[in-house]
């Protein structure tokens, strides 16, 4: 049992042996194989189980492959199926809200959450140990009912915010097909929004909700229910910018191609054939090449030796990277970087596989 003692205004934390535990006692047990919050702990004789409080199911899912780009292993030490593997079984057994299987691809493990922020941090723990792999876009756990109607998560949205910045907050949510169940003043000039939203919409909008209220906005979050599916929610309406060729990015190159996009590199940066290294102005994908350097001649003028100045790149977070990349995409995670890349990075096998997925369309 762990107990707490007072001695000079000091406050001191110590386990002691004891032989029987109460109410209100914070207390360790050692010895049993397998343990979870919903078993009942009792005596021989007692047979009826305690009444378990339900835990909320996982509704989004992820997958964690091995990282297969021609940079892994370069910034990482632990980059195979197996430790990934027992990682992830390691943490399931001590956190109850996570559910991990082993998923169709290969070397592939699904992981499913309590949101796609619970996932995030297992992620960045994870890189912080030393793990390279690459991770999917988050994806709603969805279920049938008895007649075969497609289910899916539905979360109960508190926002707390100010009254000028309502209105956006009301029609982001709108968009991501939210029902407005309450609004209710809460003093000092703000707002308590009720939403019931589902969790597809709710991806990625964390950071957009900062955005949009100047980081005054407090957001809660809680599983409520299943509920018929909703229909698609419009996602990411731009395509993006991939590289054709591996090596270091060139300053010049970057330059550009500014016309095309913003980018997400910076000038020195390691890329490779089918990884993003930007966001395209219009709505289809684009392979451009960040290697291409200056044509050297032997004419010299004040206009083009100027220094090549470069729009500041768009900063990728973890968060950030999960809520915007596509299912075709992954998420390369190492210690020390974040990368967007395509699934499938050689060009001509992402041509294959588009016209195969229409095929099956049509048919």
């Amino acid at each position: 049992m762990l107990r707490r003692t007072v001695k000079n205004r000091e406050v001191e934390l110590s386990i002691v042996g004891v032989e029987r535990g109460e109410a209100g006692d914070i207390v360790a047990i050692a010895g049993l194989a397998k343990a979870t919050v919903a078993d009942t702990f009792c005596a021989l004789e007692a047979a009826q189980p305690l009444r378990a409080q339900p835990i909320d199911p996982p509704t989004v899912a992820m997958s964690f492959l091995v990282n297969d780009s021609p940079l892994a292993g370069t910034e990482g030490d632990k980059v195979t199926s197996r430790v990934i593997r027992d990682r992830l079984l390691r943490e399931a057994e001590g956190n109850v809200a996570l559910r991990v299987s082993e998923a169709s691809g290969k070397d592939a493990m699904e992981v499913a959450g309590r949101g796609e922020l619970q996932l995030a941090i297992l992620i960045e723990q994870m890189r912080r140990e030393g793990f390279e792999l690459s991770v999917s876009r988050p994806k709603v756990v969805l279920e049938r009912d008895g007649s075969g109607e497609l289910l899916e998560p539905v979360e109960e949205v508190t926002i707390d915010v100010d009254e000028e910045h309502s209105g956006v907050v009301v029609q982001k949510m709108s968009e991501r097909k939210a029902d407005m169940v309450e609004m209710r003043p809460s003093g000092g000039g703000r707002l308590r929004l009720v939403f019931h939203a589902p969790t597809r919409g709710l991806i990625g909008y964390q950071g957009e909700l900062l955005t949009d209220t100047r980081g005054t906005a407090v957001m809660n979050r809680l599983f409520h229910a299943y509920a018929p599916f909703k229909g698609e929610i419009a996602g990411r309406r731009n395509g993006v910018l991939i590289a054709n060729e591996q090596g270091e990015a060139v300053a010049y190159a970057l330059w550009n191609l500014e016309d095309r996009g913003p980018m997400m590199i910076e000038p020195g940066w390691k890329v490779y054939q089918g990884m993003i290294v930007g966001e395209h102005t219009r709505d289809n994908d684009l392979e451009v090449n960040v290697l291409k350097g200056k044509k050297l001649t032997n004419i010299r003028t004040t206009s083009k030796d100027e220094a090549v100045r470069l729009t500041p790149p768009i900063r990728m977070t973890l968060e950030k990277a999960l809520a915007y990349i596509q299912d075709d995409e992954l998420v390369e995670v190492t210690p020390k970087s974040i990368r967007l890349r395509k699934l499938i990075l050689d060009p001509n096998d992402r041509k294959k596989a588009v016209r195969m997925k229409e095929a099956e369309t049509v048919w």
